[in-house]
């Protein structure tokens, strides 16, 4: 894949090589290129040729496979489609074919596409997605390469969880509340794991700030998460409260709501057949009860609106979004970089450093938001808060310039201005 042919997707004037995303998956093309064969074409020769590299991948003691094994260890399969399926699987390098031993095994992209298809397939059939994610987080901190990556869809699937619970109890459905408790109960295990996986994340020193951020991110989900078991039963207990019993026969009211449920539309119409009549309204009204209606509805009714005086209740303060523990990360990161910088400056030997290497980021609103994090730099008002506020208006840099512009390059970021950050004299 050429980078030439890439760049018909993007915007003129944006180089494919200069996105770190289009980076990230060139390199690992050699591997996304296996599963371009796999899933290539209808759903039966995908099935089929999944079917034949997991056959021919499953024997370890002996890897290597003659022409003639293949067709024995394949014999229900016709013979014109199994030479085909091993043609495609040829052709996509899954399959190396040694014309000197005259025998097939399986490439190195083929073993290790088998291998994530083997997790995936074995927790297939089961409400265990939140389980494969969690598998994904731990394999990953077991071997030393945690990604960034997993631990953001564990977090995802996380608050994709709760958003779901807590719709359920905001319905005052009962049936809903049942399900979503059901659901809850079903990814509990999963959580349970989840949890220990990320207790052993927080305690390992060797991790990465952004990483460790994700991780008590994900710690903070999974405890919202758990404590609306609690809710669950509270909730349906308030709602057993309010069901109407139908007389000495047993029934409740969930009953029937239960029971029509579960009945189809043509069933309830049979039901209702002659239980309906028609009444037809009156087509017409006295003049002096439409006068008193519209008197009521024009005047009384905004009356007594502007005369309800009660306060308003108390409501428990909104919890901080996703936003502000966006802009937690990336002020943190600022300030690292801004004491990096500082480090490089005194090894250096230069006098300044300028702001497009403390704030230019991967996008524009970050490079905004950064930008404007350089006016705490030096504030007194600031220097009591125990916050990374303060940690900013503690460095040791004063502000200068900025009376030009200059023209970085950046996707997103078209002018930058040419201040500069000089250090303080040391003491």
């Amino acid at each position: 894949m050429s980078l030439e042919s890439l760049a018909d997707f993007f915007q003129p004037g944006i180089a494919p090589d200069s996105l770190s995303g289009v980076n990230r998956l060139q390199q690992a093309w050699p591997y996304l290129s296996v599963f371009v064969t796999l899933f290539r074409g209808g759903d039966e020769e995908v099935l089929m040729r999944l079917l034949v590299l997991r056959e021919l991948g499953s024997r370890a003691d002996a890897p290597r496979w003659t022409p003639q094994e293949i067709a024995q260890r394949f014999a229900y399969l016709n013979d014109t489609k199994l030479a085909t399926i091993l043609g495609r699987l040829r052709e996509g390098e899954l399959l190396v074919y040694d014309s000197d031993g005259g025998q097939y095994q399986l490439s190195e992209g083929a073993r290790v596409a088998l291998a994530a298809l083997a997790t995936l397939i074995d927790f297939a059939g089961d409400d265990v997605e939140l389980g494969y994610l969690t598998s994904q987080v731990a394999a990953g901190q077991a071997v030393g390469q945690l990604s960034d990556d997993a631990l953001k869809h564990l977090l995802a699937r996380l608050n994709e969880l709760y958003g779901e619970f807590a719709e359920a109890l905001e319905s005052q459905s009962e049936f809903r509340i049942r399900a979503a408790q059901h659901r809850l109960e079903a990814v509990w295990r999963w959580v349970a794991k989840s949890t220990e996986v990320i207790r052993s994340l927080t305690a390992d020193d060797t991790l990465s700030l952004s990483a460790l951020n994700q991780a008590q991110a994900v710690a903070l989900a999974q405890s919202r998460m758990l404590a609306l078991a609690g809710t669950f039963e509270r909730r349906l207990a308030q709602l057993a409260a309010q069901r109407v019993h139908l007389g000495s026969s047993g029934l409740t009211s969930t009953d029937i709501a239960d029971w029509l449920r579960r009945q189809a539309v043509g069933q309830l119409a049979d039901q209702l057949s002659g239980c309906l009549s028609i009444n037809p309204e009156p087509a017409f009204i006295a003049t002096p009860e439409l006068a008193d209606m519209a008197e009521f509805e024009l005047l009384a009714r905004e009356r007594a609106k502007a005369g309800n005086t009660t306060l308003p209740g108390s409501v428990a303060a909104p919890l901080s979004g996703e936003l502000e523990v966006e802009r937690l990360f990336a002020a943190e990161a600022m300030y690292d970089e801004l004491l990096t910088l500082g480090l490089q400056l005194g090894e250096s030997g230069a006098d300044h450093i300028p702001i497009r290497q403390a704030v230019l980021a991967d996008s524009y609103n970050e490079t905004a938001y950064r930008l404007s994090l350089l006016s705490l730099i030096g504030d007194p008002e600031s220097h009591g808060d125990a916050s990374i506020v303060a940690a900013l208006a503690k460095l040791p840099f004063t502000l200068h310039g900025g009376e030009a512009v200059i023209e970085p390059e950046h996707p997103e970021v078209a002018t930058l201005s040419d201040a500069r950050l000089l250090p303080h004299p040391p003491n």
